[in-house]
């Protein structure tokens, strides 16, 4: 029996396939892995946007590349995606082309359609149908943004002849040869169109949002058989089993599949995602509700907090700021540093996700002296993710889940030891990292390994030791600091809604 899982990871700065392989001991176990940077776009203020055609041609190389260092087609079982969620696309059915670049989920473009949505009074009814708040990150107004855009696109889809999806669906599509317009629920949960609790498109918010359901994909469970890939394209034709967006697939890779169990990501943005079991919990605190996974008759159902600008902070400092030639500078300058000296950078460069939800709200920084120089940039930088992540789990708490005593991190801003000590510390938790790091495309690879009964069921993973850090920092210099975040946040807030002040 074959014995590999081909993970396809899309991601919102590169594309990345790994091949893992079912081990004796239990669990799965990386044998290749091939990867591809992700070119952005920003044609205006708040714009962000990919290539989709470039998406194709980075994951057809890199699974193409994982295929040859593993042996050959013929020793995968199956395929698993994940992908960065809400990021849309709209494409010609006859040619299989893109026919605009994709939308990206930091994208602002469509505040206005969502703000007016809300101004009529309907998120008190998406967000009871759905688990989102009415804002510009989901995929609902995104796609109707394109249809517009395109000059005959909405008619055309009307007709059948265009389609629109989430990333995973535009790939699936591409490697059936167009013979799959499939997406899988949790990718579903993010575009505000899904009931919740039924997971099945509600034509009324299809309506509302002006995304017509003969362009929308079918809704699939995160094992099922998705469709199989054309036999040109691989060498062998091989069967798609598992999908889940980016979140969620950590979630799963994790092991996180209790009630009470969370993890938060550390990636371009940063995404907590906690199990809440088998029925949605509505959040009164802006936390998001979501669909954990769904597998067979298993469902669970999460709460979630985003923060658009995690690793795409240090990312500015690097490539706008230039204060840092490499990232991983980024420790040491801040460890340099005996406090933050004050300053405070609030990351709202794309606007600010839960619990404030604020689309128009930009970078700000406050607090600068004389005496304020690059390190204290970057220290700053690398503190917010600290504070973000205390506010979502204060609002997690609000919204009555308890208080977490381990969280669980992935990404690649974990490998910054500074930046985890201070969400130890500000967030009076235990942080662990596990050794192996691709959470996400663990988390495919794993539903797509039990969709085929390579594995058993989702608890099965190899035991490892994971890196812990726990709080040290005493109650008065944190709720010093708090005070001062909060502060900042509020001069971003007042900055973007002047009238308001």
């Amino acid at each position: 029996m074959n014995r590999l899982i081909l993970a396809i990871d899309q991601g919102t700065t590169s594309t990345r396939a790994i091949a893992f392989e079912a081990a004796p001991e239990g669990g799965l176990r990386p044998l290749a892995v091939d990867q591809v940077e992700l070119a952005q776009y920003f044609p205006r203020s708040g714009w962000v946007e990919h290539d989709a055609a470039e998406i194709w041609d980075a994951t057809l190389k890199v699974c193409r590349g994982v295929i040859a260092q593993a042996g050959g087609a013929d020793r995968f079982a199956a395929i698993g995606i994940t992908n960065q969620r809400e990021t849309s696309v709209l494409w010609d059915v006859a040619t299989g082309e893109p026919l605009h670049r994709a939308i990206v989920w930091q994208d602002r473009r469509t505040a206005d359609a969502t703000g007016r949505l809300a101004a009529a009074g309907h998120e008190p009814m998406v967000q009871a149908a759905t688990g989102l708040i009415l804002d510009p990150y989901f995929s609902a107004a995104k796609f109707a943004w394109l249809l517009d855009a395109v000059p005959g696109a909405r008619n055309r889809a009307a007709k059948g002849e265009v389609k629109v999806g989430t990333i995973e669906t535009w790939l699936i599509w591409k490697l059936t040869g167009g013979t799959s317009h499939v997406t899988d629920a949790t990718n579903a949960s993010r575009t505000s169109l899904m009931d919740l609790a039924t997971r099945q498109w509600r034509p009324d918010l299809a309506d509302l949002f002006g995304a017509p359901m003969t362009a929308l994909p079918r809704i699939c469970g995160c094992t099922d058989h998705f469709g199989d890939t054309s036999i040109d394209l691989l060498g062998a034709s091989l069967p798609i089993h598992g999908a889940a967006g980016d979140q969620q697939a950590a979630l799963v890779g994790h092991g996180a599949l209790k009630a009470g169990d969370a993890k938060i990501t550390y990636g371009t943005g940063a995404f907590l995602v906690a199990n809440v079991g088998t029925a949605p919990v509505a959040s009164t605190s802006r936390l998001l509700g979501t669909l954990g996974y769904a597998v067979g008759g298993t469902v669970a159902y999460a709460l979630e907090g985003s923060i658009f600008s995690a690793g795409s902070a240090i990312q500015w400092l690097r490539d706008g700021l230039k204060v840092l030639t490499d990232a991983g500078q980024s420790e040491a300058m801040a460890a340099s540093l005996k406090d933050n000296g004050g300053v405070y950078l609030v990351p709202g460069f794309t606007g600010l996700g839960a619990p404030w939800w604020e689309p128009e709200a930009r970078g700000t920084i406050v607090g600068l002296t004389r005496e304020s120089g690059p390190a204290h940039m970057v220290r700053a930088a690398l503190e917010s993710l600290a504070y973000q992540t205390r506010d979502l789990l204060d609002a997690l708490a609000a919204d009555g889940a308890p208080r977490l005593s381990t969280l669980r991190v992935d990404g690649g801003v974990t490998a910054n030891g500074f930046a985890m000590q201070f969400v130890a510390d500000v967030c009076e938790i235990t942080v662990e990292r596990p050794a192996f790091q691709e959470m996400t495309a663990l988390g495919a690879a794993k539903l797509a390994a039990l969709g085929v009964g390579l594995i058993a069921d989702l608890e099965d993973h190899p035991v490892e030791v994971p890196t812990r850090w726990t709080p040290r920092m005493g109650a008065d210099e944190r709720a010093r600091l708090l005070k001062g975040w909060r502060g900042a946040v509020r001069a971003a807030i007042i900055a973007a809604n002047p009238e308001d002040a």
